[in-house]
């Protein structure tokens, strides 16, 4: 076998290892309610506000896909996922003691908009 195919295999059982990883993992915010049980709610309260966010943006992009407008439309984006989710998110990170502007959520719809971005090129990248 050649160098290349040696590196392959060992590429394709890390594929494999990580994906069982993945699956299997604890969702960290158990994790910190186990190693941290005073941060418990804040841990939640934080995990249900990016799910949340997370399901508002997906929904936008789908809809803004269907329509066959994706490019150029990030002002019009973000304004429907915080009509959406802004006032609810709001509410989870108060009820976790955490001050949340507009523009604060805004900045964490950005964040997990840049991590789904990226996202499906790492997914590509390990199926490889």
């Amino acid at each position: 076998m050649s160098f290349i195919g040696v590196l392959e295999a060992i590429g394709k059982d890390f594929a494999k290892g990580l994906k069982w990883a993945v699956q299997y993992a604890i969702p960290v915010e158990k994790l910190v309610a186990l190693l941290f049980p005073a941060a418990a709610p804040v841990a939640t309260a934080v995990a249900d506000a990016t799910s949340l966010i997370q399901n508002a943006v997906l929904l936008v992009e789908q809809k803004y896909a269907a329509a066959g407008v994706q490019s150029g439309t990030g002002v019009q984006k973000l304004t429907e996922v915080m009509t959406l989710a802004g006032d609810a998110v709001a509410t989870l990170l108060t009820q976790a003691g955490i001050t949340a502007s507009t523009a604060y959520i805004e900045s964490v719809v950005g964040a997990v908009v840049a991590v789904l971005n990226v996202r499906p090129a790492a997914v590509a990248a390990i199926a490889k």
